[in-house]
């Protein structure tokens, strides 16, 4: 995984889904609505769902780059 396709916390939580499948297993253990709230950016839902965008990220990167 290069830097152009890190998933950052602007990326829309839908995208990453689409991006990289595995993700899901990540919001669903941070607690992040993936269905009905998916169509917001990573640290809008982090902040929402009161998670640490810093500990997701890292989560949701580690798993993108093991799905390649």
């Amino acid at each position: 995984m290069n830097d152009k396709e890190k998933i950052t916390e602007e990326m829309v939580v839908n995208d990453a889904i689409r991006l990289y499948p595995a993700t899901v297993e990540v919001f669903t253990r941070f607690n992040i609505d993936s269905c009905c709230g998916g169509a917001v950016s990573i640290s809008e839902a982090a902040r929402r769902d009161g998670v640490p965008l810093e500990e997701l990220l890292k989560a949701l990167n580690e798993t993108a780059a093991g799905a390649g």
